[in-house]
């Protein structure tokens, strides 16, 4: 086993400057002067990303061909059959990392039993972090595909769904998510209205639809053509593959692009500007790579545009839009009731479902009758810092689920915050999130939330300003409307 103080997990955006492939290229190229450097992927389109970025200056290791250099590209089916002497590489990267814990990898793996390994995936969900949690020591760091639209390295993403009920009462699951026979056969009967649908609100977009089927994609196809859409449909058996991604590369607004399931990973194709998920999936993560395939900025491109549709579900972890910001069900279906029959940008939508569920929260525990505190509960923080990371929080390490160090109280209390009772991972996500605070020099969570009583919003004053103002409400006898604010 590698030695799991020096495994780590990267989440990254996915994105062609900014991507996985960019920052493990980068991280290797530093590495490879202190020992071999492998880079493990599992298909070929995937190897050859990571081998373009050196030009063709890399090891190569799939089929009969083997070369090893300083940065080796190897295929994990190649691999994973072969016996390898344990120093060969020092480093290993693991790209698309939610495989790592399967069997093939661990065998390869356990051969390099003092290898460093890092694992990159494009923000996995925490069902997947927890899986990775059984080989990975912990998270080196997060990159939010909100953060990345916010900072302009992925595309805005703006919502629809369509008002057409699609019932999928009768879909099989098979191994944790729905079941594609099942799937395909129940969407039959809604083909040509999502076709309609399209051509409604995609017909100046580049859209990319995936299906769970090649039988009901080619069917699919055929509708939109019939309809006068400019359309293909691509699989793994296509024989013409290259041609139908170089005329989608080169098509203009209203083309339409089908594939069942061939294209979620290693496809980059920064034009697409719309996604339609027609295989419904329970696992975030493969929605993820699902809809990544239209993130990428481009030159006039102002947004990607994801068309959904009222999928008639029981059980009620089914992804949506708004799966992609939030894990909570009850901001999923604000989001749903607000994107029906209109296009709303979906980060304002989450923020507005994740406020009316903040005031909910806050309102329950105001009615709990509690004395004075001389510390701030943490329960009442996400309230207090207006930070809904806080109250979603969910451990995936087993470390984060034992108790709170006494360091971590005592710290804790020093920043007037009850430590008391807390886990170790949410211990040190509160630190991490007052210790930011501290070094900003911002007011800390209990001039907050003594502000707040009096009807002031502190959260983004310096800690100077926090305390000038408690000054000054303590001079007049907290009377606020003796102040000229």
């Amino acid at each position: 086993m590698v030695r799991r103080e020096d495994s780590h997990l990267v989440g990254s955006a996915n994105r062609v400057r900014l991507g996985k492939t960019v920052v493990f290229n980068s991280l290797a190229k530093e590495k490879s002067n202190q020992g071999n450097v492998l880079i493990l992927a599992h298909r070929e389109e995937l190897m050859q990303q990571a081998c373009d970025k050196y030009d063709g200056t890399t090891g190569w290791i799939k089929a009969n061909n083997t070369t090893i250099r300083p940065v080796t590209v190897g295929s994990i089916q190649t691999m994973s059959g072969r016996a390898y002497p344990s120093e060969l590489f020092k480093y290993i990267i693991v790209d698309e990392a939610h495989h790592a814990v399967s069997d093939s990898y661990q065998k390869l793996l356990q051969q390099f039993p003092d290898a460093y390994v890092l694992g990159c995936t494009a923000s996995p969900d925490r069902g997947d972090k927890r899986s990775l949690a059984t080989y990975f020591d912990n998270i080196a760091y997060d990159y939010p595909l909100k953060k990345a639209v916010q900072e302009g390295y992925l595309s805005p993403i703006v919502a629809r769904t369509v008002p057409l009920e699609i019932d999928m009462s009768e879909v099989k699951v098979s191994v944790g998510d729905f079941e594609l026979t099942s799937i395909a056969k129940m969407l039959n009967p809604y083909l040509p209205k999502i076709a309609e649908a399209i051509k409604e609100y995609a017909a100046d977009r580049k859209t990319i639809v995936f299906m769970p089927l090649i039988h009901i994609a080619q069917e699919f196809r055929d509708i939109l053509v019939d309809m006068g859409i400019d359309a293909k449909e691509i699989n793994g058996n296509s024989p013409d593959r290259k041609e139908i991604l170089e005329w989608f590369h080169n098509a203009g607004k209203g083309s339409v692009l089908v594939n069942s399931m061939l294209l979620t990973e290693g496809y980059d194709e920064p034009s697409i500007d719309c996604v339609v998920v027609l295989r419904p999936t329970k696992v975030r993560s493969l929605y993820q790579q699902m809809v990544g395939r239209g993130t990428r900025t481009s030159e006039g491109k102002k947004n990607l545009l994801l068309l959904d549709f009222l999928w008639l579900c029981q059980r009620h972890n089914l992804c949506r839009p708004a799966s992609l910001v939030s894990e909570n069900e009850e901001d999923v279906k604000h989001v749903v009731r607000q994107t029906t029959a209109n296009e709303i940008d979906l980060f304002g939508a989450v923020a507005d479902a994740e406020e009316a569920r903040r005031n909910a929260l806050a309102e329950a525990l105001r009615k709990q009758a509690r004395k004075k505190e001389r510390l701030v509960d943490p329960l009442t923080l996400f309230d207090v810092l207006d930070d809904m990371s806080l109250a979603d929080y969910s451990p995936t390490f087993a470390w984060e689920m034992e108790d709170a160090t006494e360091k971590q109280i005592q710290l804790l209390q020093k920043f007037g915050i009850d430590g008391d009772g807390l886990t170790k991972g949410y211990a040190s996500l509160i630190l991490d999130k007052t210790l930011g605070r501290n070094q900003k020099k911002l007011a800390t969570p209990k001039q907050i939330r003594l502000l707040k009583k009096f009807k002031y919003n502190p959260v983004n004053w310096s800690f100077t300003q926090a305390e000038a103002k408690i000054t000054a409400l303590k001079r007049v006898g907290w009377k606020r409307w003796m102040l000229r604010d």
